[in-house]
């Protein structure tokens, strides 16, 4: 990875090696696609997806694996039979880098999240 903090999305993505860059490319699209509206930059050095001004969802590369945040437990409750073979953490979904992107399943997610952030904002 590079050693200085990426600015973009893009840029944050070519700090990895090529094979990393193929998955973390798709996860950005499958976000994309699920949230057209969302505002995507870098936050606390990751890319960051905001909806109205509020974070909605990050993603971030590892060495062996990549992440999605914010978790949380209405989410790991609504999510709990197709999260049942991921590494869960506080606040943390790890996806290996060795097994397929699972496409469908980070779309709902992107989409729960947004649900929620959505809701968090009716109610202001």
């Amino acid at each position: 990875m590079k050693k200085t903090a990426a600015k973009t999305v893009p840029d944050y993505i070519a700090g990895f090696p090529r094979p990393v860059q193929t998955v973390l490319k798709r996860v950005r699209g499958i976000i994309r696609k699920a949230m057209p509206r969302a505002e995507e930059g870098i936050s606390y050095q990751i890319p960051a997806y905001k909806l109205d001004g509020r974070i909605v969802l990050y993603f971030a590369g590892w060495t062996q694996h990549y992440s999605l945040y914010p978790s949380n437990p209405r989410l790991v409750a609504a999510f709990k039979e197709q999260l049942a073979g991921y590494e869960l953490s506080k606040g943390t979904i790890r996806f290996p880098l060795s097994e397929p992107v699972p496409v469908k399943l980070i779309e709902s997610i992107a989409k729960f999240r947004a649900k929620e952030v959505r809701a968090t904002l009716s109610r202001r």
